[in-house]
């Protein structure tokens, strides 16, 4: 009875702090653990949500007003969630769309012309979007979304659920989208190989507040000490034998990999060819993953 007569609020910040400007034309990737507050920034970015205090502006406009102006150039893409209505043909629902946009004949034709072509949808046309599997839905969502040719994307998870084949697909069509049209991007994801072939420029974002705005291998060079040597030997070697070098990550046979400091690279290298009866050597970055879980253990 307590609670229901006189209960007790908490107020929660969803985001807080967040401050950053984006050019036109860039691709930007925008990640963070669950609950960071990405979605809700795209919300408010979208004129979703109207933020409590502070500015956001978005080619000219105040999101919020959601002027006809502002929403015929922006598009948000939420990738646990459909726009298209799920009982009419794909073809049928971007006429939809072409109603809402009030876009001209000759117009909708080219472009769907061309996001067909870019998202191989001509088999996809003809079917009931409910008939679609998540990869086929998540491109015709794609090309619902961009029948208007928007100027800026506000992506949240466009790849979620996909396997690497949907994956790729999407990335690919991205990237031929933002060089053809020079759209500017925002881009949410879990899948780091997303933010990795697509953007430079990373947002990382914790607890509603921003913690990192910069370049992507800035924050790999910063967070990331380490970097990884894999070999291949002509003859096995013993574990011990390669301690003298680095940290030993794996030994199988003629296969193992090193972990050394990256200011060390170079010259361990030089000892590994020297002394050992190396085949092949290649070095690599440690994954974006536990880059960016270093960014949140130093925050």
């Amino acid at each position: 009875m307590r609670s229901v007569l006189r209960r007790t609020y908490e107020n929660t910040e969803a985001v807080s702090d967040v401050s950053f400007t984006i050019a036109e034309g860039e691709i930007v990737g925008f990640i963070g653990p669950n609950g960071a507050g990405k979605t809700t920034t795209l919300k408010c970015l979208s004129g979703l949500l109207h933020p409590d205090g502070g500015v956001v502006r978005v080619i000219g406009f105040e999101p919020f007003q959601r002027k006809a102006d502002f929403l015929s150039q922006i598009t948000l893409v939420l990738g646990q969630r459909t726009s298209l209505l799920w009982d009419l043909p794909a073809l049928d629902a971007f006429a939809v769309n072409k109603a809402i946009y009030r876009i001209a004949d000759v117009d909708y034709r080219s472009t769907l012309d061309e996001l067909v072509a870019l998202l191989q949808l001509e088999p996809l046309l003809s079917q009931q979007v409910r008939s679609l599997s998540l990869g086929e839905r998540m491109r015709c969502e794609l090309a619902g979304a961009m029948l208007h040719r928007p100027k800026v994307l506000f992506l949240d998870e466009p790849t979620l659920g996909l396997d690497v084949n949907g994956q790729a697909a999407i990335r690919s069509f991205l990237a031929a989208y933002n060089e053809m049209n020079g759209a500017t991007v925002l881009l949410t994801s879990h899948y780091m190989g997303d933010v990795t072939a697509l953007a430079k420029r990373v947002l990382v974002i914790d607890n509603g507040s921003l913690r990192f705005d910069g370049d992507l291998q800035t924050l790999v060079h910063d967070h990331s000490p380490y970097r990884l040597i894999r070999l291949t030997l002509r003859s096995p070697v013993t574990r011990a034998s390669l301690d003298l070098y680095g940290e030993v990550i794996e030994v199988d046979g003629v296969l193992a990999s090193l972990r050394v400091h990256r200011e060390t690279t170079t010259t361990t290298v030089s000892r590994l060819l020297a002394e050992l009866d190396v085949d092949d050597v290649a070095i690599e970055d440690e994954p974006i993953e536990d880059v960016i879980r270093a960014v949140f253990a130093d925050a």
